[in-house]
Protein backbone atom coordinates (compact mmCIF):
# COMPACT_ATOMS: atom_id res chain seq x y z
CA UNK A 1 0.00 0.00 0.00
CA UNK A 2 1.40 3.40 -0.96
CA UNK A 3 1.05 6.20 1.56
CA UNK A 4 -0.72 9.22 0.06
CA UNK A 5 0.01 12.24 2.25
CA UNK A 6 0.94 15.66 0.95
CA UNK A 7 1.37 17.18 -2.47
CA UNK A 8 2.30 14.86 -5.37
CA UNK A 9 1.36 11.79 -3.30
CA UNK A 10 -0.52 10.13 -6.16
CA UNK A 11 2.37 10.65 -8.61
CA UNK A 12 5.46 8.47 -8.97
CA UNK A 13 8.29 9.37 -6.56
CA UNK A 14 10.00 12.65 -7.43
CA UNK A 15 13.56 12.59 -8.70
CA UNK A 16 16.20 14.66 -6.90
CA UNK A 17 16.04 17.22 -9.71
CA UNK A 18 12.25 17.51 -9.34
CA UNK A 19 12.64 17.87 -5.56
CA UNK A 20 15.23 20.61 -6.09
CA UNK A 21 12.85 22.45 -8.45
CA UNK A 22 10.03 22.33 -5.87
CA UNK A 23 12.39 23.64 -3.19
CA UNK A 24 13.52 26.40 -5.56
CA UNK A 25 9.88 27.37 -6.14
CA UNK A 26 9.17 27.48 -2.40
CA UNK A 27 12.25 29.63 -1.75
CA UNK A 28 11.18 32.09 -4.48
CA UNK A 29 7.86 32.45 -2.62
CA UNK A 30 9.79 33.34 0.55
CA UNK A 31 8.74 30.20 2.41
CA UNK A 32 10.95 28.56 5.07
CA UNK A 33 11.88 24.93 4.43
CA UNK A 34 12.23 22.11 6.91
CA UNK A 35 12.94 18.39 6.59
CA UNK A 36 11.00 15.86 8.68
CA UNK A 37 11.08 12.08 9.13
CA UNK A 38 8.99 9.34 10.76
CA UNK A 39 8.46 5.61 10.95
CA UNK A 40 4.82 6.09 12.04
CA UNK A 41 3.05 7.81 9.13
CA UNK A 42 -0.48 7.50 10.56
CA UNK A 43 -2.83 9.98 8.82
CA UNK A 44 -3.37 11.85 12.10
CA UNK A 45 0.36 11.95 12.88
CA UNK A 46 1.00 15.34 11.32
CA UNK A 47 3.96 16.25 13.56
CA UNK A 48 6.90 14.23 12.32
CA UNK A 49 10.39 14.44 13.84
CA UNK A 50 12.32 17.46 12.58
CA UNK A 51 15.73 17.05 10.97
CA UNK A 52 17.57 20.02 12.42
CA UNK A 53 15.95 23.42 12.59
CA UNK A 54 13.73 25.04 9.95
CA UNK A 55 15.86 26.78 7.34
CA UNK A 56 14.40 30.30 7.51
CA UNK A 57 17.31 32.18 5.96
CA UNK A 58 18.58 29.62 3.46
CA UNK A 59 18.14 30.79 -0.15
CA UNK A 60 20.04 28.07 -2.03
CA UNK A 61 18.22 24.80 -2.87
CA UNK A 62 21.58 22.97 -2.76
CA UNK A 63 21.82 23.55 1.00
CA UNK A 64 18.38 22.05 1.56
CA UNK A 65 19.15 19.10 -0.73
CA UNK A 66 22.28 18.54 1.37
CA UNK A 67 20.06 18.28 4.48
CA UNK A 68 17.59 15.98 2.67
CA UNK A 69 20.43 13.65 1.68
CA UNK A 70 21.91 13.71 5.19
CA UNK A 71 18.50 12.74 6.60
CA UNK A 72 18.19 9.97 3.99
CA UNK A 73 21.59 8.63 5.04
CA UNK A 74 20.71 8.70 8.74
CA UNK A 75 17.21 7.21 8.26
CA UNK A 76 17.27 4.98 5.16
CA UNK A 77 14.10 3.08 6.16
CA UNK A 78 11.91 6.03 7.18
CA UNK A 79 9.49 8.36 5.46
CA UNK A 80 11.08 11.75 4.82
CA UNK A 81 9.24 14.86 3.72
CA UNK A 82 10.00 18.45 2.88
CA UNK A 83 7.64 21.13 4.17
CA UNK A 84 7.57 24.77 3.07
CA UNK A 85 6.14 27.16 5.67
CA UNK A 86 4.65 30.53 4.77
CA UNK A 87 5.10 32.99 7.65
CA UNK A 88 3.14 35.76 5.88
CA UNK A 89 0.74 37.42 8.31
CA UNK A 90 -2.67 35.91 7.77
CA UNK A 91 -1.30 32.71 6.28
CA UNK A 92 1.20 31.38 8.84
CA UNK A 93 0.84 27.79 7.66
CA UNK A 94 2.59 25.06 5.67
CA UNK A 95 1.93 25.84 2.01
CA UNK A 96 3.72 22.87 0.44
CA UNK A 97 4.57 19.45 1.81
CA UNK A 98 5.72 16.36 -0.07
CA UNK A 99 7.39 13.02 0.61
CA UNK A 100 10.95 12.68 -0.70
CA UNK A 101 11.69 9.17 0.58
CA UNK A 102 9.69 6.08 1.46
CA UNK A 103 10.71 2.74 2.98
CA UNK A 104 11.33 -0.03 0.45
CA UNK A 105 8.22 -1.83 1.69
CA UNK A 106 5.16 0.02 2.97
CA UNK A 107 3.10 -2.36 5.11
CA UNK A 108 -0.11 -0.32 5.04
CA UNK A 109 -3.01 0.05 7.46
CA UNK A 110 -5.83 -2.04 8.87
CA UNK A 111 -9.31 -0.54 9.21
CA UNK A 112 -11.10 -1.60 12.41
CA UNK A 113 -14.89 -1.32 12.45
CA UNK A 114 -16.75 -1.25 15.76
CA UNK A 115 -20.50 -1.31 16.18
CA UNK A 116 -21.73 1.26 18.68
CA UNK A 117 -25.07 2.26 20.15
CA UNK A 118 -27.94 2.42 17.71
CA UNK A 119 -26.71 1.89 14.19
CA UNK A 120 -23.43 3.77 14.59
CA UNK A 121 -20.21 2.29 13.31
CA UNK A 122 -16.88 3.63 14.54
CA UNK A 123 -13.71 3.32 12.48
CA UNK A 124 -10.10 3.19 13.63
CA UNK A 125 -7.00 2.98 11.45
CA UNK A 126 -4.08 0.85 12.67
CA UNK A 127 -0.67 0.98 11.00
CA UNK A 128 0.92 -2.45 10.58
CA UNK A 129 4.30 -0.74 10.95
CA UNK A 130 3.60 0.12 14.62
CA UNK A 131 3.55 -3.57 15.56
CA UNK A 132 7.37 -3.30 15.77
CA UNK A 133 9.21 -0.97 18.19
CA UNK A 134 10.10 2.56 17.11
CA UNK A 135 13.25 2.58 14.99
CA UNK A 136 12.77 -1.04 13.83
CA UNK A 137 9.48 -0.70 11.98
CA UNK A 138 10.88 -1.01 8.46
CA UNK A 139 13.65 -3.56 8.97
Amino acid sequence: MRLTQGTFSFLPDLTDEQIRKQIEYALKQGWAINVEFTDDPHPRNTYWEMWGLPMFDLKDPAGIMYEVNACRKAYPDHYIRVTAYDSTRGWETPRLSFIVQRPKEEPGFHLWRQEAEGRKIRYTIHSYATEKPKGERYR
